[in-house]
């Protein structure tokens, strides 16, 4: 299992991120904000519609992802990920410094070199810390198209996605696998940790006469895929939107207490389909949403 402070930094990351989700979202409701660099939805789209789009997106997303990992064009991947870094944190950013004059603009600057740094400086602060933006910007563009119910429709599709790309296809596993060593990124949060085994391994390297500089020790990494964090958020969304914060609040929470039981039966080294447990917490928490 997981180590209790690996749990906690997880599940604080996911619930920060749900919370800094609700209210970016908040910050760009209807008559509130517009969305800049061209992201604002068409305004005639019916949520239906933006369901079947999105689901056939996502398709072509993976299958085009699939086939550039058969390609090794992991540079072109990078770029990929780099500009859809750059404009999710800008929309965030932008959100955040709405008060400013031509606040798009410096929020594109701000983002820049943080999308920059996250591709391509690899660095666990610089990653973890623009996932927490990185999300709330992709939800509120998905948010005004979808309604609560095409939004669980969605859910539902992705969980049994999920329990087919980790427990039988084993895609997940190959993704997170070769973004990690080959693309050296990752969409979603992750946290190195040493097991007891590896702790060990230290410890002789240090009571050892020898040089110790050139030896290197392999770390366990606890993750979570962004794909975990997004679908949660884009429900709490149009949950605000069309029946409150408090409301809004319930679903993340419910998210976060579903994958902390995820966490705590999970083992160590295996890998588990996140969706399924998130979107039980998030229907767990809609129903209390409704009774409010």
């Amino acid at each position: 299992k997981h180590t209790w402070s690996i749990t906690l930094i997880l599940l604080a990351m996911f619930l920060v991120t749900q919370l800094i989700g609700i209210g970016i979202i908040d910050i760009y409701s209807p008559d509130e904000a517009v969305l800049p660099y061209g992201t604002e939805p068409p305004a005639d789209i019916s949520p239906k519609v933006s369901l079947i789009s999105i689901v056939i997106a996502l398709f072509f997303a993976i299958m085009i992802m699939m086939i550039l990992m058969k390609f090794k064009a992991e540079l072109i991947l990078r770029v990929w990920f780099f500009i859809v870094v750059t404009l999710a944190l800008g929309i965030t950013i932008n959100a955040l410094i709405l008060n400013f004059n031509n606040s798009a603009t410096i929020a594109l600057v701000i983002a820049l070199p943080l999308a920059f740094l996250k591709i391509f400086r690899r660095n666990i602060f610089v990653h973890n810390g623009t996932e927490l933006l990185i999300y709330p910007g992709i939800a509120a563009i998905f948010v005004p198209i979808l309604s609560i119910w095409t939004v669980v429709i969605l859910l539902i599709l992705i969980s049994l996605y999920d329990m087919y790309a980790v427990w039988h296809a084993g895609i997940m596993q190959k993704m997170a696998k070769y973004q990690m060593e080959k693309v050296k990124i990752f969409t979603g949060f992750f946290v190195p940790y040493m097991g007891k085994k590896q702790r060990e391994e230290i410890k002789k390297l240090k009571k050892s006469k020898k040089k110790i500089k050139d030896k290197k020790v392999k770390v366990s990494v606890a993750i979570l895929g962004g794909g975990d964090v997004v679908f949660p958020l884009i429900l709490a969304g149009t949950v605000l939107i069309a029946l409150g914060f408090i409301q809004a609040l319930l679903v993340a929470l419910g998210a976060t207490i579903a994958l902390g039981i995820l966490f705590y039966m999970s083992e160590r080294g295996k890998f588990y389909p996140a969706m399924p447990f998130i979107t039980a917490g998030c229907f767990v928490g809609l129903a209390l949403a409704y009774l409010v």
